[in-house]
């Protein structure tokens, strides 16, 4: 009994997608890291994929925490159903579903957390989950990051946009400590990282 529970529990599908334009084609994630794109008229049951997108990974690379931090929390299809955006633990990724080779680009949201893996897994932080979006016109990708942030990314050939934004529940909290100084827009908060 005890194999057969390690058996299931060996991969889980962590988020599903019905492709925007073509109603027969699902997406869905995995806990390995993987995405299979799947043709629901070929079968009723989803245990073959006509598409398997995942990122290699580098020799000598693995660790304990390759698998945890590879789990896909979240995947989202752009509107034109070309892209599908996935949010691991530590990267949003951005693949072209007529290229399974690899993602098309990698924007790293919680790079500077690598080091700490071992102090996530400890207090459970390292399991916290994460969603993604795209921009209407799929020029932007968003996810959401530790203390109130989320990290926006220009997704467009040669973009080297990255930026943070606050969501504060008091937004006069600022310009209250801040009334000596101009005003920012949203497109430049304080904070800015840039890629």
């Amino acid at each position: 009994m005890i194999h057969l529970l390690e058996y299931i529990l060996a991969e889980v599908i962590t988020s599903a997608e019905f492709h925007p334009i073509h109603c027969n084609m699902l997406a869905y994630s995995s806990s390995k890291g993987s995405i299979r794109l799947i043709d629901m008229r070929q079968s009723a049951l989803c245990d073959t994929h006509s598409k398997l997108f995942e990122e290699q990974e580098a020799p000598g690379s693995r660790s304990f925490f390759t698998d945890i931090i590879a789990s896909i929390s979240d995947i989202k299809f752009a509107k034109d159903g070309r892209h599908i955006l996935s949010r691991d633990y530590l990267t949003l990724k951005l693949w072209d579903i007529n290229m399974d080779s690899g993602p098309v680009a990698t924007f790293q949201v919680h790079e500077y957390l690598r080091p700490k893996l071992c102090d996530l897994y400890e207090n459970d932080s390292i399991f916290d989950k994460f969603e993604c979006c795209l921009s209407g016109d799929g020029l932007r990708v968003a996810t959401g990051s530790y203390s109130n942030l989320f990290r926006v990314f220009g997704c467009s050939e040669g973009s080297k946009e990255a930026t943070t934004l606050e969501a504060n529940k008091n937004p006069m909290r600022r310009q209250g400590l801040t009334a000596s100084r101009p005003s920012r827009s949203l497109g430049s908060p304080s904070g800015v990282v840039r890629r």
